[in-house]
This record gives C-alpha cells, sequence and structure tokens, in this order.
C-alpha cells in the first residue's frame, strides 16, 4: 500500500471507490461523543439502536476502523452514476481571466440531482437488511429527502419525510418528485406530532427548520414499529459513506499529475463538505501534504464563523442526543433563505473538531453574492447549480480572482452538490431584485446561545 495515496487498493479500475474511508481512524484528537440528554453519559450502542438501523450504529461509534468495504448491492447502485465526473471549468477560468485552474466534483447527475444518493441508498440497504419496514427523515431543500424516496423505492422500504416548511412551500415539484417515488411528505412543523404542535404554539407561523423536522422524524420512528430514523448530513455515518466523492476526486487528480492547493465546499451539516474533503484531510493529518480547506455557509445561518463550540442538541424540539459542535442554538430558526440545505444549526462533530483544531477555515457569504455566482456560472458552464453549491462557486471565484491579482496558478478543487432545476423560485427572486441579505445581529444569535444545555 502506498504512503502517499494508501486508498489506491480500494478503487475500481474506473475509480469509483470498494470501499469507505473514515477520517476519524487519522484523527489524533477524535470527535467527542453524543451524548445522553438525561444523563449526559456517551451514548451506548443499545441506546442508538433505538432510532437508528443496528448497522449504522456501529459505523457511527467506529472511530478506528479505517476502511469500511462499501457491499455489493450498494456498489452496483452506485455504478448507476458513478464515478461522478470532475470537470475542469476552463470557460470560468476564462472568463474570469484568472491564471489559477478550477476544477469541480459535479454529484448532480443522477435523478435526485444531488450528492444525497451516496448515503441515502446505503442507509436504506442496512434497514432492509435488518427487516425494517420503513425509515422516517427530515430534509430542507428537498435533495436528501428526494434521494431517500428513490432508495426506499429500490428496496421497497415505506419512506416518511418532513419537509421545512419554506422549502415544501417553495418547491413543490422537488416534494411532488418524492410523491413519485412512493414517498410521505408533511410539511414542518405540523399538527401530526407532540412536538410539531409544541413548536407550532411556542413559535406561531413559523417557517419552520431542520432542527424542528429532525425532532417530528425522530418522534414517529420511535412511535412506530418496524420503522428506524435516518439523517442525511451532520452524522459521523453520513461523511463515511459521503467519502467516495473525495476518494474519486483525489484519485481523478492523482491520474493526471494534479495537486489541489484548494479545497471548497458549502457547509450545512457537513455531509458534502465531509466526504469532499476527507482524502485530503487524511493526507493533511498524516503530515504527508497541506491543503487550503475551506467551509463556505449562508451569512444567515453561520454555525461555524458565529457559533460556539459546545454540547448541543441536534434538534429544536430536544428529543435527540447531545452533539459537541459550532452551534448557534438548537432553537434557532434561520432567515427562510433559498439554501435550505444549508439551514442548520449546527456542524458535524467531524468538522467542528477539524476546524477547532485549525486543519481548515470558514466563510460565510450573503445570499445575492452567491446568486451572482450561480448566475455567471450557469451562463458559462452550462449547468444550472442548486443555491446550495452555489455557496462553493462563489468562494471559487474568490480564490480564482486572487490569484488573477498575484499570478499565482494554483489548483482549486470545489463541490458542485447538484442542480438547481428545482429552486427557479429563487432564481426569480434574484432576477427580480426581491431577494433580501438577512443577517443575524449578536444580540440575536447571543439570546440562542445562553439557552445551551449545561454539560460539565
Amino acid at each position: 500500500m502506498s504512503k502517499e495515496i494508501p486508498y489506491k487498493i480500494y478503487l475500481e479500475e474506473n475509480e469509483m471507490p470498494k470501499a469507505w474511508y473514515n477520517l476519524r481512524a487519522d484523527m489524533k484528537k477524535k470527535p467527542a461523543p453524543l451524548l445522553n440528554p438525561g444523563t449526559h453519559q456517551p451514548m451506548t450502542a443499545e441506546e442508538l439502536s433505538v432510532v437508528f438501523c443496528d448497522e449504522l450504529v456501529k459505523q457511527e461509534l467506529d472511530n478506528d476502523t479505517k476502511f469500511y468495504e462499501i457491499p455489493e448491492e450498494i456498489r452496483n447502485f452506485y455504478k448507476m452514476y458513478r464515478p461522478a465526473p470532475l470537470v475542469r471549468a476552463y470557460c470560468l477560468e476564462k472568463k474570469l481571466g484568472t491564471p489559477a485552474h478550477i476544477y469541480y466534483k459535479f454529484e448532480g447527475n443522477n435523478t435526485s440531482g444531488s450528492h444525497k444518493l451516496n448515503s441515502a441508498i446505503a442507509q436504506a440497504y442496512y434497514a432492509k437488511k435488518q427487516g425494517l419496514k420503513g425509515v422516517t427523515t427530515e430534509t430542507g431543500a428537498g435533495q436528501w429527502g428526494t434521494a431517500l424516496s428513490m432508495a426506499c423505492s429500490y428496496f421497497d422500504l415505506d419512506c416518511k419525510v418532513f419537509m421545512v416548511k419554506v422549502s415544501y412551500e417553495q418547491k413543490p415539484f422537488r416534494r411532488e418528485v418524492m410523491r413519485t417515488y412512493g414517498a410521505s411528505v408533511t410539511p414542518s412543523p405540523s399538527e401530526t406530532t407532540n412536538v410539531g404542535k409544541k413548536i407550532l404554539a411556542e413559535h406561531p407561523g413559523t417557517t419552520g427548520s431542520l432542527g424542528c423536522a429532525i425532532s417530528e422524524a425522530v418522534e414517529v420512528a420511535v412511535g412506530t414499529p418496524g420503522y428506524r430514523y435516518v439523517l442525511g448530513s451532520v452524522l459521523n455515518q453520513v461523511l463515511l459513506h459521503q467519502s467516495v466523492i473525495g476518494l474519486e476526486t483525489k484519485a481523478a487528480l492523482d491520474k493526471y499529475g494534479i495537486k489541489a492547493d484548494i479545497v471548497i465546499g458549502c457547509a450545512g451539516g457537513g455531509s458534502n463538505l465531509g466526504g469532499l474533503i476527507a482524502p485530503f484531510m487524511g493526507e493533511k493529518l498524516r503530515g504527508e501534504a497541506d491543503y487550503q480547506i475551506i467551509a463556505v455557509e449562508p451569512a444567515s445561518c453561520p454555525s461555524l464563523t458565529r457559533g460556539v463550540y459546545a454540547y448541543d442538541f441536534c434538534d429544536t424540539g430536544m428529543v435527540c442526543p447531545l452533539a459537541k459542535m459550532y452551534t448557534l442554538g438548537s432553537d434557532f430558526i434561520p432567515a427562510p433563505n433559498h439554501a435550505g440545505g444549508l439551514r442548520y444549526h449546527g456542524m458535524s462533530s467531524i468538522l467542528s473538531e477539524l476546524y477547532d483544531q485549525g486543519l481548515m477555515e470558514a466563510r460565510s457569504v450573503k445570499q445575492t453574492d452567491v446568486f451572482e455566482a450561480a448566475e455567471m456560472f450557469a451562463r458559462v458552464e452550462g449547468i444550472l447549480p442548486a443555491p446550495e453549491s452555489s455557496h462553493a462557486i462563489r468562494v471559487a471565484i474568490d480564490e480564482a480572482l486572487k490569484c488573477k491579482e498575484t499570478g499565482e496558478e494554483k489548483n482549486i478543487v470545489f463541490g458542485l452538490t447538484g442542480t438547481g432545476y428545482f429552486d427557479m423560485v429563487a432564481y426569480e427572486k434574484f432576477h427580480d431584485g426581491k431577494m433580501d441579505d438577512y443577517i443575524p445581529t449578536d444580540a440575536e444569535l447571543e439570546k440562542f446561545r445562553a439557552r445551551l444545555p449545561k454539560v460539565d
């Protein structure tokens, strides 16, 4: 096994991974464990198995196994759309007049339109293998709900989706794709759960949040025999599955002798960013190479750049375990911006720990700046990007323009998480000048921080 690229033996000839890479195995300081909200003791496998599938619990708690072989049935499904293309953005480089070389890993070449299918099919597989009837979940912009509904259809599982209310209303066609694949879709918060009723009573007229939707989905999963809850981001198991993004990216660059200087990803809960940077960060942790790694988040929901590193609930209803992460507070309800997949109050424990150690940086960007970048990219590269992906595009353009000023020929790699064809209401508001740039004040954020749980 080569020291420089230890994952090579886990790749197919077409560069598609045969195993997922567990970044935690190379972290000297591991992410803090999930805590039981009642006892504040580390969650056990037995406690987590009430909510999650058994095999996924093992993956969630495993800090030491470096590679997990991908089951053949999942690999065969992956072959429908993987390996995903790594594209050099020649036209964007020309438009910017930059000496930088810009590459993007495009994850939109599947019906779900995003990277979310990489983990959805894995989680559905393990649910089916366990003999479950179905699963519940939340979705923000709708990419995860779409991906999971596809995966559940493939394995003949029932799928119950709680969709953040603002996205449910903004993106009716994304909702209909889920229903086409057999999922039931409920706007969250709703009157169908106890926690939903409580949130509506405390926040009348709320547009919802991922934290609200998670609470409802967990309540239904725990209260329905034969069901478990699955999550599309944040958790260790999800970042493990999404490592296929980074492994393919690294393999393609290595094939042509290209070393990335800057790796950029949008950051909401951390699934795309964690998957993209995994092998690059692994080399950085092992001292084999160095990279500038940048997480990009919306200024309206800036968990890394303005949050605090503390234990907090993963959901607004406070029924889930406590996770140590950069957080704005579990009851923070972000402004209804159009990057629904990035409207989460916290960040993956893995990425939070790496950020806290100074191994990666974070930037927040305004919504109108993001859509300016999205429009430029669409016009010159021919792909209409999702609002989430466009956060990474914005910073990739910024870095390329810096290279124009300095004359440096840096290699910039970013994750294009998916397409924006269900986001035309957002593009319409941008074009009509009706898009705002709401940014929470320090006083507003402090109000939520003050309510963080006290953990010794």
